[in-house]
């Protein structure tokens, strides 16, 4: 099979201009193609005009070998990669023992679906509910102002990344084809097949809490024990005479010990009271950088018609993107963040008295406003030294000081563009209606950010809007805080086994552990951490680093 990249054709081009793009590309008779396929399809709108579609395309020809041959300069053309994934090891027949994973987010997820495709049969701890138990309680909290600090959006069957705009890609190099698996894994639990072949593909959430309840009878039938509301509060840890430190199993909240000698620690960025248990125990960790900010709420109409001009509403295209960055003359970088188009802000907090802000997206991207994180870095160096939990004390204080703004009833403080940048409280909504539930209180948002990252957005708001016209109209309505961009903390661990660095049989991995960003990227390192655990219980050596294909 060959694989052929860069092939250009018109935003509009019929089908079959496809088969004849690709048979021009190699120079082939039309007989001389036995089949092909669509490997991946990606659309460039860096000039609105002329918006044109990118197509990866996977062919069977009559002589590969001659194509080859006759190509071998075209760094175009070349052998299709194998995208199939191979388990590195199967436990052993007479396996008994069970690998604990802790958390059900993408992370913990992979991790105990791949455990129990090799066999391991492990078991699964949640501090939440089922997903559509936790839906309800989310619903709870966005519509009544009542919060559930165990089942929300942070805590609860497919973690937080189920309330988001599902988006399935990332930046992290994949040299072995991880992602083709989770995202296969994903179409058999229901997902659109086209997630396998578009650039930047997305589920929604409505799609997700299908997906997550099929993924969870895939585990149950493979031997996979899921328990829901069993939050861990402590890790049982042996030291032996040398200071070696050992995972022994696990304490849940009501009490009962589970044993165990190998432990994936998935709990996501938001497990504040796991992080100071986990301290408490002597496991190393430390501070790292994250970003905070607002959301940002524009027409989706005017993102669209800046991004695609005259082809705005095209159906292939959808609802228009964006992804901005600003270096402010502070020093500081504010940029765009998990911008869902077509959606909506909700309140995403999960501690009593704070309020946090997230975005979400269904699969169609059909609402009336695009909303993006607007946030600026933040990192222990400058702004939370000298303790490892110091950046959740930064994210409280914040997220306090935006429930008293908003007027200490879970709506959010809000702010229209305009008034931001003229620096005075805002008194009336504009044309953009806000989506936030349960509801906003306009305000001044300088009561509940940093000087600092008020000075970088008033900074970066002209600067976006000379990028996209409109970004700074006076009625763009933004809302705070948003806080939980990522992990506050890294759990550090060995780059050959992914073992906590000073806690054998501890197994960080995504988000909360400082691993990943985002559901694609987590549902990788939880397969990685699997692999890991899985070649350790089997006293077999770590997997060597393979290069990118």
């Amino acid at each position: 099979m060959l694989r052929v990249t860069e092939v250009k054709l018109p935003l509009d081009h019929p089908e079959a201009n496809l088969k004849t793009a690709l048979l021009k590309r190699l120079d082939l008779a039309p007989e001389e193609l036995l089949d092909f396929r669509v490997a991946r399809r990606a659309y460039d709108a860096r000039k609105s005009s002329n918006i044109f579609f990118i197509y990866t395309l996977d062919a069977e020809v009559r002589d590969e070998a001659a194509v080859l041959a006759r190509l071998k300069e075209d760094r175009q053309v070349g052998l299709a990669p194998d995208t199939s994934y191979h388990f590195v090891t199967q436990a052993k027949p007479d396996e008994t023992r069970r690998p604990i994973v802790i958390g059900t987010g993408p992370c913990g997820l992979f991790a105990g679906l791949v455990l129990a495709q090799m066999g391991f049969k492990p078991i699964i701890l949640e501090r939440g509910k089922i997903v559509r138990e936790r839906t309800k309680d989310t619903w709870g909290l966005w519509r009544q102002g009542k919060l559930n600090p165990d089942s929300n959006v942070q805590f609860g069957e497919g973690g937080a990344g189920t309330f988001s705009d599902g988006k399935l890609y990332s930046q992290i190099k994949d040299p072995r084809h991880l992602g083709r698996k989770v995202l296969t894994e994903f179409v058999q639990a229901g997902a659109p097949e086209e997630i396998l072949t578009i650039s930047k593909p997305h589920i929604g959430t409505f799609r997700l809490v299908k997906m997550v309840e099929n993924m969870r009878t895939s585990m149950e039938a493979l031997g996979a024990e899921i328990r829901f509301e069993s939050r861990v509060d402590e890790i049982l840890i042996d030291t032996d005479a040398q200071g070696q430190r050992q995972v022994k199993g696990v304490r849940l909240a009501d009490g009962q010990v589970l044993e165990s000698e190998h432990v994936v620690l998935a709990v996501g960025h938001s497990a504040r009271d796991t992080f100071q248990m986990l301290y408490d125990q002597g496991v190393y960790m430390e501070a790292k950088p994250f970003s905070i900010g607002v959301r940002i709420e524009h027409p989706q109409n005017l993102i669209d018609k800046a991004r695609f001009g005259r082809f705005a509403g095209h159906p292939l295209l959808g609802a228009a993107d964006y992804k901005l960055v600003h270096h402010a003359s502070n020093g500081r970088a504010a940029y765009s963040f998990c911008m869902c188009p077509g959606g909506q802000v909700v309140a995403a907090t999960s501690e009593p008295g704070r309020v946090v802000t997230n975005g979400m997206s269904q699969y169609s991207r059909a609402e009336r406003n695009a909303n993006s994180g607007m946030v600026v870095d933040v990192s222990p160096e400058q702004d939370f030294p000298g303790h490892p939990l110091a950046g959740i004390d930064f994210q409280r204080h914040w997220e306090s000081k935006a429930f008293e703004a908003g007027g200490g009833t879970y709506k959010a403080p809000a702010q229209l563009v305009g008034d931001f940048l003229a620096g005075r409280p805002s008194t009336r909504i504009g044309s953009v209606q806000p989506s936030y539930q349960p509801g906003i209180h306009l305000t001044d948002l300088s009561l509940c950010l940093p000087d600092f990252v008020i000075q970088a957005i008033r900074e970066a708001l002209p600067a976006f809007g000379r990028q996209i016209r409109g970004y700074d109209m006076a009625d763009a309505l933004m809302t705070g805080v948003e806080t939980r961009t990522s992990s506050p903390v890294r759990l550090k661990r060995n780059p050959d086994d992914l073992q906590s660095i000073n806690t054998r049989g501890l197994y960080p991995g995504g988000e909360g552990a400082g691993y990943a960003g985002g559901i694609l990227s987590a549902g990788i390192d939880g397969i990685k951490v699997a692999e890991a655990l899985a070649l350790d219980m089997n006293g077999l050596k770590p997997m060597a680093p393979r290069r990118a294909s």
